[in-house]
């Protein structure tokens, strides 16, 4: 029974003896396990796990039932069960996750919450009693008030998002059935976050390509540095936007067909930037997330671990069930498109790297959580790759004055795509575009702006382009604003 009790335990803590005079030594692992996922103090234990015993077990249960109700407010849910191992007497404390949090100490003179970072049960800093407040009031940051008027912000983004999406405007009763305002005109945290010049100052999205494969070199090794803020939004927009702008794409030509192979899978990419924005914890003051790009791989850095206090590297990936921090957040931009309900953030990322040509078992997506930071390490795929020479070339060489070699129908449609009278952006986003629909999918311009990190308006200048150019046809019966690519009759 002893055994299995100490190995299923998440978090666990080992006394040899009933500490009755310092209770506190813990005690404070009662608060830490309270206000987190629970957890099990062993009595008679040492922390070698050498079994000691404990000389009575009654005076003792009644003397931990005792000081838990005088010393803990409020009075956290528990277990206390005896146990014999090696024919010696145990007692084992399990402490349930609590609702009511905080949980405090409350003894000799001071009021302190505890929480567990790695095997210690250390006070709460103050940004995470004020999580523990909110969680005790069944509230969360993103749908408090906050102190800016809705009427002195614009939310020109978020209006033409909602509109590219779900092909309606966003009428001002939205605000209040979205959480973005309250009932008195202010905006919620949420709302300002969403606002275009978001006031919130530490939401901020900070980026790096650094020359090498860590920072040692310093920012004056850097290839390319941006700092942005304003709405959640164009953070998303402009994150994706820098990774883009600093990774490269072979392709390799085969008998019917061209094979693209990024450095990164931008589905990854995207997804990774969403979660990072969306469940970041905005009590965390000072810190911002941060993407920093090097030679081997990629790092997504976002403030507050996991919202449920769980780390991440010790869970099923597979498995991990949708808790959110931001619930606001979370929900306006599942109607915005940008993600789902289902939380299946995680299973994406990795499922976009397997299906990578260039995918192997040591470049699969890494992440790792503590409970102040958050980090996916997303791997180069090309990285230390030989390129085939005969036929392998850089992306970005198609619009440099090469026309690729038509061998099929589809490169055939691609040569169309590059004569294009457009920018070599617009072409280089038509190309995607293709890629990625072909001639059977239909397509609108949400999806252009979700592939290409693109607003409203250049969307819609690319589908006036290809449609000018008879390189698109509008599809009925799959909704308004659909369209499909077709071959131009000769």
């Amino acid at each position: 029974m002893i055994d299995r009790l100490i190995a299923e335990a998440t978090e666990c803590d080992f006394k040899v003896a009933l500490e009755v005079r310092k209770p506190k030594s813990w005690l404070k692992s009662v608060s830490a396990f309270a206000n987190g996922i629970g957890g099990t103090l062993f009595f008679g234990i040492s922390n070698d796990k050498a079994i000691i015993g404990l000389d009575d077990i009654q005076a003792d249960a009644e003397a931990i039932s005792r000081l838990i109700k005088d010393r803990i407010t409020p009075f956290p849910s528990f277990i206390l069960t005896p146990e014999r191992a090696n024919s010696k007497d145990l007692l084992v404390l399990i402490v349930s996750a609590g609702r009511s949090t905080p949980y405090y100490y409350k003894a000799d003179g001071v009021m302190e919450a505890y929480i567990r970072i790695g095997n210690e049960s250390v006070i709460a800093p103050d940004y995470v009693l004020n999580q523990l407040i909110l969680k005790g009031m069944n509230r969360t940051y993103d749908a408090l008030s906050s102190e800016y008027s809705f009427k002195d912000y614009a939310f020109s983004k978020l209006r033409e998002r909602y509109k590219v999406w779900t092909r309606n405007s966003m009428e001002d009763k939205l605000f209040d059935s979205f959480e973005i305002r309250d009932s008195n005109g202010m905006l919620t945290n949420a709302g300002a976050l969403l606002a275009d010049n978001s006031p919130i100052r530490h939401s901020r999205l900070f980026c790096t390509r650094w020359n090498g494969l860590d920072k040692s070199g310093g920012i004056i090794d850097a290839l390319d540095s941006a700092e942005y803020s304003g709405s959640l939004i164009i953070l998303l927009n402009e994150g994706v936007g820098f990774v883009k702008r600093n990774m490269k794409t072979r392709w390799k030509k085969t008998p019917n067909s061209r094979i693209e192979m990024p450095e990164y899978c931008e589905r990854s990419v995207f997804e990774a930037l969403v979660n990072a924005l969306i469940h970041r914890d905005y009590l965390m003051l000072g810190s911002e997330v941060h993407i920093d790009i090097y030679d081997d791989r990629m790092t997504i850095y976002s403030p507050g671990g996991m919202a449920d206090g769980t780390r991440i590297q010790e869970r099923d990936i597979s498995s991990v069930s949708s808790t959110r921090r931001n619930p606001v957040l979370a929900d306006i931009f599942g109607r915005l498109g940008y993600m789902e309900r289902q939380g299946s953030g995680f299973k994406k990322i990795r499922e976009a790297y397997h299906q990578a040509v260039h995918f192997r078992e040591e470049l699969e997506p890494k992440f790792y959580s503590d409970a102040s930071d958050f980090y996916v390490t997303l791997y180069n795929l090309n990285y230390d790759v030989p390129i085939e020479k005969a036929d392998v070339s850089d992306e970005n060489q198609l619009f440099d004055g090469q026309k690729p070699v038509v061998s099929s129908e589809k490169e055939a449609f691609e040569t169309l795509l590059f004569e294009l009278k457009a920018k070599k952006s617009t072409k280089e986003t038509a190309l995607k575009l293709f890629r990625q629909f072909g001639f059977d999918l239909a397509f609108a311009r949400a999806d252009i702006m979700a592939l290409a990190g693109i607003t409203s308006t250049p969307a819609g200048e690319l589908i006036k382009k290809l449609k000018e150019a008879k390189l698109i046809e509008a599809v009925s019966g799959q909704g308004k604003g659909k369209y499909k690519f077709i071959m131009p009759k000769e």
